[in-house]
Parts: C-alpha cells; structure tokens; sequence
C-alpha cells in the first residue's frame, strides 16, 4: 500500500467518531445515511460505520430506536444521548485545538 493512502487511512480513522458525532448532533438519522454522508464528504467506507456505531452506543454515546420505512423494513435510527452530546463537545474542541497547532507548525514551516 502507498504510504500516502496508509497516512490518509490513518487521519480518517483518527476523526470518524467525531464526524459520526458531527452528524447526529444535527438530528437523529440512520447507518446508511450516516455512511453515505461520511462517504461523500471523507470518502468513508460503509462497512467501517456500523462496527463504530455498535460500539458508540455500548459506551452510551447513541441511543437507538426502530421506525418504519415506506421503502422497506424498519431503519434503525441513531440519536445523541447526553453523554454523546457531552462527548461531540469535548472532541470537537480538542480537534479545533489540536488542527489550529498542526496549522501553525505547517505555516512556520511554510515560510
């Protein structure tokens, strides 16, 4: 694998969570939705969406519940609980934080 595509793996990974937590807490929605949001915007795979979503409502970050489609079976929809919201917050702001640094470093760099 190239370097470059192991490097762009690596920050996508890094921010996934956030991006999912990004989403949800502009409404609730559903994994497929959810991915293809991410895929277009990240270029996210959908497979690695729903281990995440498993493991963000273990951990209490997403609660679920169950709706009818006028498209088929029932979707399963996502929504933040209070600790999600309380963990969006805190990421969101270490991710500024942390990018406003890397941005300084690369214009010191820069110049």
């Amino acid at each position: 694998m190239d370097p470059k595509d192991q490097n762009q793996i690596q920050l996508k990974k890094g921010v996934l969570e956030l991006c999912v937590l990004a989403v949800l807490s502009r409404g609730e929605s559903y994994a497929y939705d959810i991915a293809a949001r991410l895929a277009e915007a990240i270029d996210m795979g959908e497979g690695t969406i729903y281990p995440l979503m498993r493991r963000m409502q273990n951990d209490g970050l997403v609660e679920t519940y169950l709706a009818e489609s006028s498209s088929g079976p029932p979707r399963k929809y996502y929504r933040l609980t209070a600790a999600g919201r309380a963990a969006y917050a805190a990421q969101k702001d270490s991710y500024l934080r942390f990018a406003r640094a890397v941005d300084i470093i690369l214009q010191e760099t820069a110049a």
